[in-house]
């Protein structure tokens, strides 16, 4: 019968060797009582029957009670458990770092259009298709540098695809020793316990086969996707000569088995990719990925056998309580501990754990988008990470300078903090822009905007009415004014009226007549305009707010804007040659 099936689980079971003892305690106690008592080193031995009172079922029960305290402390101590509980699991997979041949070799044609060409489609396949997990890309010539660290979000470290060529490396060459070198280094700075390195290159030497044996000796693999056919492709290096490249796939697979990794030629389609699985996490303990999932774990119920103890210690000083030691046994269920397991997550935490998960709830919230509810947790959370994050929260609503406050705290409990540094400055400098002039009141939302054209609206109606009112004929109304009636019935001017001329109207009515066509001329292009800006996006409906000076302000931006080269490029190898310099200057 498996130990497993029974409906009896000890967490701790060999605490149950101290059982063993229970046979020496009896011994003991034996020979205390024997060895022990004051009656028998003063008193002569045939005397001891006619004064020693017969019997002796209180020292047996002692004894008993003894020996049963002890049994009770070994079950309670071995973790007794008869139920188990859902428990959630999660392993972290194993980071990924790539590491791309940037030599001058990468130039030739044998994979057409070129090995570049290919080995960029390769990568962008790989950031697509990886399921989880985080990803770095290095690059490597003579040395190698990192051109995004370990992170999540793959889509950041696409952005640099395009930029990536040899004229980028400071010096030319092949040195992928030192490319496995900084991959481990990576990984173990992100604090990773292992870790695949994937290399993209057309060969290997002893020394890149050494430096793969040593990082598979720290519990991190080496894989290898080959660039290139054997047959090869001519190229031209970094100092003019025409040269040939060609593929050596049997150097690769060394690197590979030294490196515990796998070896595969670039195919056509993700097969290549899939033959390393590279594209599927491993975990550190197997091959495929087991993130997240439920376990099964037993609870321990040894508390419940602690009271019965307590009480039993209590008989030990007071002999006579066998009955309140009786009433308390039958009350014991009545004051079980339910809420142990409910207070678990606050009277069981160390202030640490509590701040991690603080931490980690900010993290939701702020991915989640809810920015406000991350504040709070961050609030509540203490360390540099938290009023790091919690600088994020607020510049994200808009509120510069708390974040920077928040910021300026996180460089206090640890400077030189360079994610603290660099958001810090961003948002200095946002929180410094000013707005253009009238750029506030262009900025107003589309329903603010639709009412302010509808309250206009409904004032121009008003106005129209209100001017065809004295339009009306007098004769159309007669009850107004009878004098008035009877004058024009008689064909008689109306006092302060000049003669009216046949086939035309008063020159008040002809005025009143052109104002009119020229409000609804307004109306028109208004209702036009309210139209037309229902499609728009809320910057084309601010450029069609623009006044002159503005308009002429932003064009001349743009124009500044398209002047300015499109080199992706540029920061990469200006980045490179810094950090070249740097390590001379290190004698790196």
């Amino acid at each position: 019968m498996n130990l497993t099936d029974l409906p009896l689980h000890l967490a701790r079971p060999h605490a149950l060797w101290a059982l063993l003892a229970l046979p020496l305690i009896g011994v003991l106690w034996y020979w205390r009582r024997s060895r022990g008592s004051v009656w028998r080193q003063n008193v002569d031995a045939h005397l001891l029957p006619y004064l020693l009172v017969a019997g002796g079922r209180r020292a047996w029960t002692g004894l008993v009670l003894l020996l049963l305290g002890w049994t009770l402390a070994v079950l309670a101590l071995a973790g007794p458990g008869w139920r188990s509980l859902p428990q959630p699991l999660w392993q972290a997979p194993a980071p990924l770092v790539v590491a791309l041949d940037l030599s001058s070799r990468v130039a030739a044609t044998d994979l057409p259009p070129s090995r570049l060409l290919q080995a960029r489609a390769k990568l962008a396949t790989l950031l697509r298709e990886r399921s989880g997990g985080e990803l770095a890309l290095l690059v490597f010539a003579d040395d190698a540098f990192t051109v995004a660290p370990l992170t999540d979000d793959r889509a950041n470290v696409a952005l640099y695809l395009d930029a990536l060529a040899p004229d980028v490396m400071p010096r030319d060459g092949q040195r992928t020793d030192r490319a496995i070198e900084a991959a481990v280094l990576l990984l173990q700075q992100s604090g990773a316990k292992g870790g695949d390195i994937l290399l993209l290159t057309d060969r290997a030497d002893a020394a890149a086969r050494a430096a793969a044996g040593a990082a598979h000796a720290q519990n991190m693999r080496v894989s290898v996707l080959g660039l290139g056919t054997p047959a090869g492709a001519a190229y031209r290096s970094s100092d003019g000569q025409i040269q040939r490249a060609q593929l050596e796939p049997d150097s690769l697979r060394a690197l590979a088995d030294a490196g515990g990794g796998r070896y595969a030629a670039v195919a056509d389609d993700d097969a290549d990719l899939r033959a390393l699985g590279v594209l599927t996490p491993r975990t550190g303990e197997g091959e495929s990925e087991s993130r997240q999932g439920e376990g099964r774990v037993w609870r321990d119920e040894g508390f419940w056998l602690l009271p019965p103890l307590m009480l039993l210690a209590l008989w030990a000083f007071r002999r006579r309580g066998l009955a309140a030691v009786a009433l308390l046994c039958l009350a014991l269920p009545l004051a079980a501990p339910a809420p142990v397991q409910a207070q678990e997550r606050s009277l069981w935490q160390r202030d640490d754990q509590r701040n991690q998960e603080r931490l980690a709830a900010g993290v939701d919230a702020y991915r989640r988008g809810d920015f406000q509810a991350a504040q709070q947790q961050f609030q509540g959370a203490t360390g540099p990470e938290a009023r790091y994050n919690l600088g994020n929260a607020l510049a994200r609503q808009g509120q510069y300078d708390a974040a920077i406050a928040a910021y300026d705290d996180a460089l206090r409990q640890r400077p030189g903090m360079p994610d603290a540094v660099a958001n810090r400055a961003a948002v200095d400098a946002a929180r410094k822009r000013k707005p253009p002039k009238g750029q506030g009141q262009q900025q107003q939302n589309p329903n603010q905007q639709q009412q302010s054209q509808q309250q206009q609206n409904q004032q121009q109606n008003q106005q129209q009415n209100q001017n065809q009112k004295p339009q009306q004929n007098p004769q159309q109304n007669p009850q107004q004014n009878p004098q008035k009636q009877d004058a024009a019935q008689q064909g008689q001017p109306q006092p302060g009226q000049g003669t009216p001329k046949p086939g035309a109207g008063t020159p008040d009515a002809a005025e009143q007549a052109r104002a009119d066509a020229a409000q609804r001329e307004r109306m028109q292009e208004a209702m036009k305009r309210q139209q037309g800006d229902a499609g728009k996006t809320p910057a084309e409906r601010r450029q069609s707010n623009e006044t002159p000076q503005q308009r002429e302000q932003r064009q001349a931006v743009e124009a500044w804007m398209r002047r300015v080269p499109d080199d992706p490029g540029s920061l990469l190898r200006r980045k490179f040659e810094l950090e070249n310099e740097r390590r001379k200057r290190e004698g790196q």
